[in-house]
């Protein structure tokens, strides 16, 4: 792993920085609101600087490793936008699709990902199969060259937003629970297909849950990737890039994040003449939390410099399990800070919604026990942990 820094680094932080600071929006817009997401993919597709570390042959910069992680700092110091409903497709699904999908796959969605032309969704948690993946029930019968699919997916994070989803179902009845699992691309605007939102303790703007039921659903053969039956293995490629680059820039966001707790600490003592930093308990925590997302950094810095072709690998779980833990000691610490004045919704720089929302920040992409028993299995070499019954 290289620390130095590169003249040819210096040069691409300088016109990363530049580009941002002249095309972020000055009015900041709320998330999960399908024009602003798109709009905002747009422009970086104008510019440059969609998909700056796919391959170039998929229409992305083909940037090493390095780079990327300057320019998600950048986009983190002048608080660009976030993904927003374009999250699964950038993150997962065109990922995905580069390192199993089929040409005819890639040539039809790729550019459209990169254009914030559509917006994907993920279809794999199931109301009887969330932490146990491989239970899922959703099942597709093969008629012909299509697929009919009946069930029902849950907590499909902008599944009323979304042109198509990445869908695990069960194409074997017979095969074992891993064996006979699909990973397939769902028009979401086939007949067939309900979505129905699931409020969140977020609050009314922040609904972008959804469960999906599939009635009698129709979907091409050809929009199989990996094969039929090889979902198991294809998922777990998506799921290394949502727990390693995936999440990158939510780690750097909560770094500035941090930072700015300091500040409001600060300027509350600079107001009344006295602030939390003047307590010791108070004081630890921040502390110890810069130590902890510099620790955050070095493994991710460490995770992407590894060659594994494109697809992270294991340990990409510490980094989710750590990150994920620290975000919401992270909040409540704000929240401490804050004290009475967390109520004041309109007064609290969005340190309330932050903390309502990082609950979930240990379910998402797997929850920690899952974590633990993959660095435990698959790094350290322990004993596999009982099955589920």
């Amino acid at each position: 792993m290289r620390i130095e820094i590169s003249d040819e680094e210096r040069e691409f932080r300088a016109e990363a920085r530049d580009w941002l600071e002249a095309h972020v929006p000055k009015v900041h817009r709320r998330a999960y609101v399908r024009q602003h997401d798109t709009e905002w993919q747009r422009t970086l597709y104008d510019g440059g600087w969609a998909g700056i570390n796919w391959p170039k042959e998929h229409g992305g910069r083909g940037l090493p490793p390095d780079q990327l992680l300057i320019w998600y700092e950048e986009c983190a110091r002048v608080h660009a936008p976030h993904w927003g409903c374009m999250a699964t497709a950038l993150m997962h699904a065109g990922p995905t699709l580069i390192v199993r999908g089929t040409e005819e796959q890639r040539a039809y969605h790729l550019p459209r990902i990169l254009k914030g032309e559509s917006v994907w969704c993920q279809g794999w948690s199931e109301p009887g199969a969330g932490s146990d993946l491989a239970s899922l029930t959703t099942r597709g019968d093969i008629d012909g060259d299509h697929l009919v699919v009946n069930g029902s997916k849950i907590w499909t994070s902008s599944g009323h937003l979304a042109d198509w989803q990445e869908l695990l179902i069960r194409t074997d009845q017979n095969a074992t629970k891993q064996k006979g699992i699909s990973w397939v691309i769902c028009d979401m605007h086939s007949p067939g297909i309900e979505v129905r939102a699931i409020p969140t303790m977020s609050g009314p703007f922040d609904s972008h849950f959804a469960q999906v039921f599939y009635n009698d659903v129709r979907i091409p053969l050809t929009n199989v990737v990996g094969g039929l039956n090889n979902g198991w293995d294809v998922a777990a490629a998506t799921l290394g890039f949502e727990r390693g680059t995936g999440f990158i820039p939510e780690q750097l966001h909560q770094v500035e994040v941090l930072e700015d707790l300091i500040k409001l600490a600060l300027e509350r003592h600079k107001r009344s003449g006295y602030s939390h930093l003047d307590e010791g308990d108070i004081m630890y925590r921040l502390a110890t939390l810069r130590a902890e997302f510099a620790a955050i950094r070095a493994l991710t810095y460490q995770s992407i410099s590894r060659d594994r072709n494109g697809t992270p690998g294991s340990e990409s779980s510490m980094i989710r399990l750590y990150f994920s833990e620290t975000l919401q000691r992270l909040t409540r610490v704000a929240i401490d800070v804050l004290g009475p004045r967390m109520m004041e919704l309109s007064d609290d720089r969005g340190w309330t919604y932050g903390y309502l929302r990082a609950f979930p920040a240990t379910i998402a992409a797997g929850t920690s026990d899952i974590q633990r028993n993959i660095i435990g299995e698959r790094i350290l070499g322990l004993p596999r942990g009982p099955k589920p019954q």
